[in-house]
């Protein structure tokens, strides 16, 4: 997963194993890196489990942390 993002990895998604999760600064920001992202996955044929993917969230848990804007 890491190969596959290699580019993209600090800028705008952080990997660990077989998960990922995208951020930016503001709003338009998340919705450009996500665009990139998908694309990568479509161009690498990498398929996604949908029924875990959460978009546009302002916090939520990340391998057991809560993760928000304010705190991690």
């Amino acid at each position: 997963m890491l190969a596959i993002f290699a580019d993209l990895v600090e800028k705008c998604i952080e990997v660990f194993m077989d998960d990922f999760s995208i951020f930016g600064s503001s709003y338009d920001v998340c919705l450009e890196n996500l665009e990139l992202v998908l694309k990568r996955c479509i161009d690498k044929n990498l398929v996604l489990n949908w029924e875990k993917c959460h978009f546009m969230v302002q916090e939520g848990i990340v391998l057991g942390h809560k993760i928000s804007a304010i705190v991690i």
